[in-house]
């Protein structure tokens, strides 16, 4: 069932629309049905689409490296730190669930208030390798992380870059994740950005022996296609956010990190006294769609473990909700949710 037209979506860093372009590009992978790996006139012809791709794909994120394709971030991100020839791993308290999950033994970095990692026990270890994984873009906060100031010689960094691929130029990691529904592609496809296949373990199958299953042709196509055609709307972004920003804070609101780099595509808000679940009842009812933290802890509105570790209390983290734009959000989408929040603010007044 199609979104009603009268709602406005400002949830993007959950996922984005797909792009028209995109749709047209999937549908003609659709129509190259065959498998990539069988070695028939027809296979090697979809063979042939899949390597273009990979190349395009390469070129348009400046990326010099291999390209393994993979199902999303996740996929990457378990793939990339579950087979990684090291036998230390760091992470910071803030990052994604998908990294916690496949790295329940790994040391974590503290970060401040503003969400930034503290680099203090970031140390070489010859004798067994290290892998440091960190966002590169905050999914709830919208913090950027400055992976180039770190001094991390002779550690493997592996970025996860779902929030700021295709927006921002990729960091210099060994290892980058990215996924396509983030940056206007479908969902179900990504990809694990890799300097040297030799930093992992392979697995087998397809992919250069490094990811088993049938590639997604159709899906690979679109992302391709996606990532050439992207806008550059975040200078027209960071405008919206900061008039945003005022707004809310004239309103009595508190913005998260508020100091902090942030792409201008992500910002986070607590309406004292108003918790995140009533929020986003309300902002529903009134057609706004926004999220409590990250979209794949939402459907739970758990306490956020990224404010948590920013020093936020229970009940303040609870009153946050994340409010993301993409490449349609105008200003008068901008006000219209100024209006919604500003009554609902006074309303609790």
């Amino acid at each position: 069932m199609p979104v009603a037209s009268d709602r406005l979506y400002l949830d993007h860093a959950a996922t984005t629309p797909v792009l028209p372009a995109v749709k047209a590009a999937m549908i003609e992978g659709l129509d190259r049905w065959s498998n990539p790996s069988s070695p028939h006139s027809d296979g090697r012809a979809a063979r042939a689409a899949l390597e273009d791709a990979r190349r395009r794909i390469a070129v348009a994120l400046g990326w010099a490296g291999q390209v393994i394709f993979t199902s999303g971030a996740s996929e990457a991100i378990a793939i990339g730190l579950t087979r990684a020839k090291a036998n230390r791993t760091l992470t910071s308290l803030i990052e994604h669930d998908a990294v916690l999950r496949v790295t329940p033994t790994a040391e974590r970095l503290e970060v401040d208030g503003d969400g930034l990692v503290r680099h203090s026990r970031l140390r070489r270890n010859d004798e067994d390798g290290t892998i440091l994984a960190l966002q590169h873009v905050n999914n709830e906060t919208g913090v950027i992380q400055p992976l180039e100031q770190m001094d991390r010689a002779g550690i493997i960094l592996f970025a996860d870059c779902a929030q700021s691929a295709g927006k921002l130029p990729l960091p210099d990691a060994d290892m980058i994740a990215i996924s396509a529904h983030k940056f206007g592609g479908p969902p179900g496809i990504g990809a694990l950005l890799i300097k040297d296949l030799a930093l992992i373990h392979p697995s087998g199958g397809q992919e250069q022996g490094y990811r088993a299953g049938t590639e997604n042709l159709p899906a690979i196509l679109a992302m391709a296609a996606a990532l050439e055609m992207r806008p550059d709307w975040l200078t027209a972004a960071a405008q919206l956010r900061q008039k945003l920003d005022v707004a809310i804070e004239s309103a009595g609101g508190k913005i998260v990190a508020r100091d902090a780099p942030r792409i201008p595509s992500i910002a986070s808000y607590r309406m004292p006294g108003v918790s995140a679940r009533a929020q986003l009842i309300q902002f529903d009812l009134a057609g706004i769609s926004v999220s409590a933290g990250s979209a794949c802890s939402s459907g739970s509105l758990k306490t956020s473990h990224v404010l948590k570790a920013m020093g936020w209390g229970e009940t303040q983290a609870a009153e946050v909700i994340r409010v993301s734009f993409g490449p349609t959000t105008s200003e008068a989408d901008i006000d219209r949710f100024i209006a919604a929040w500003t009554q609902m603010a006074a309303r609790t007044r």
